[in-house]
């Protein structure tokens, strides 16, 4: 008679289903983390062009609005890394910075979600704001 070989230990499989598990969690985890900073910006430029646009409309009487309003976004865009000159803002007003007329500020952001080395989705994020100057 022949005795069957019976396979009871099952010690390794737990450690062999981890390894095929693991690198699919590690993409799901560093994949949140890149939407987590992309939205991070996001949100810094929105808030930067909000105060762009508020000292837009406060600063009619400076010599150069404009400018004032570019430097406002561009101090309130702290967190961004704006060194290379990668932030694009515009000032624009509706009618030459007259009392009552708007002033447009719209600002763009290149962003790119990185996934072990390799790019998986790139542009510009895309805020504006409008304030009617005083």
């Amino acid at each position: 008679m022949r005795q069957k070989l019976t396979i009871r230990n099952e010690r390794g499989q737990t450690m062999t289903e981890f390894a095929f598990v693991l690198p699919v969690l590690l993409v799901v985890v560093l994949g949140i983390v890149q939407f987590g900073i992309v939205f991070n910006n996001y949100v810094t430029l929105t808030d930067a062009v909000r105060a762009g646009a508020r000292k837009a409309a406060v600063s009619r009487n400076q010599s150069n609005p404009a400018g004032v309003c570019k430097a406002a976004v561009i101090a309130a865009a702290d967190n961004l890394d704006i060194s290379s000159g990668v932030l694009n803002v515009t000032c624009t007003p509706s009618n030459s910075w007259q009392p009552g007329s708007d002033v447009v500020v719209h600002a763009d952001y290149p962003y790119d979600i990185n996934l072990l080395g390799f790019v998986v989705k790139s542009g510009r994020l895309n805020s504006t704001t409008t304030e009617r100057v005083e």
